[in-house]
């Protein structure tokens, strides 16, 4: 089985009042299992129509997404439901939870959909309590989610895309609703996370997102028009090199 994300000549057509509109134009790319990757480009450029089509949230017009060994394009809607459910988790800028359930059975609830046997649940409770602790909101696990902030919402939220430990995590504007200090703390969460070996592909428009990840995407118009890669952020030290570098690549793409 292959043990990348790979995505070849994928086309995303939008028909409105009989014209087309090309959203995405023979994009190609591959992640390494392990990877995390950031989407970066203008407003309307195709970024989080990107982020959908690769992930199997929405339908693509053309081209072929392999998945881990997996044709996402050649699958049914029950098992492309199923591999999001249990081989992917996805954290989005607008923290979506159900409002009857609390922030510990918001976290459980994709575990518990996935779980068929009803002796998993232990194992899947521990490993709730595991994530809470590791992302510090342990002491908000009973709250309802109009009673934590949002930097407390927006761990719940990865929380619960870590619950059955997928494969990739699908991130859309991550930090875009966070203030300064609690977006550095939810990248700490995705670089520790992704040296665990999860991979991640997030889209951003924040330079200072974009320098955490491994390797970045430009896409304009519908095409990835140039990519940087800056290695692994490991070192504190090197924050300011790496934005400093990328920035001065945006800035010759004309970001």
């Amino acid at each position: 089985m292959s043990e990348r994300l790979t995505v070849s000549n994928l086309c995303k057509t939008y028909i409105i009042n009989k014209r087309q509109n090309n959203v995405l134009k023979n994009i190609n790319f591959c992640m390494q299992q392990g990877e995390m990757v950031a989407v970066m480009g203008p407003s309307g450029s195709g970024k989080t129509t990107l982020l959908y089509t690769v992930s199997g949230m929405d339908r693509f017009t053309a081209g072929k997404v392999d998945f881990f060994g997996k044709e996402l394009n050649s699958l049914k809607e029950k098992a492309l439901s199923d591999i999001r459910l249990r081989e992917m988790g996805f954290v989005f800028q607008q923290m979506h939870m159900l409002k009857n359930l609390t922030i510990y059975d918001n976290i459980i609830l994709p575990a518990y959909q996935a779980k068929t046997k009803r002796n998993e649940r232990n194992e899947v409770n521990a490993y709730a309590v595991a994530l809470m602790h590791k992302l510090g909101i342990s002491e908000v696990s009973d709250n309802d989610i109009n009673e934590v902030s949002g930097g407390q919402l927006q761990r719940a939220c990865i929380a619960r895309s870590l619950i059955n430990r997928p494969k990739i995590i699908f991130a859309d504007e991550p930090t875009g609703a966070l203030n300064q200090q609690n977006s550095k703390e939810v990248m700490e969460i995705f670089n520790q996370i992704n040296e665990e070996g999860t991979s991640i592909m997030l889209v951003t428009h924040d330079l200072k997102v974009a320098s955490k990840c491994e390797r970045i995407l430009y896409i304009e118009d519908g095409n990835i028009r140039s990519e940087i890669s800056l290695g692994k952020c490991k070192e504190e030290q090197n924050k300011r090199e790496r934005e400093m570098k990328l920035s001065s690549w945006l800035m010759e793409l004309g970001w």
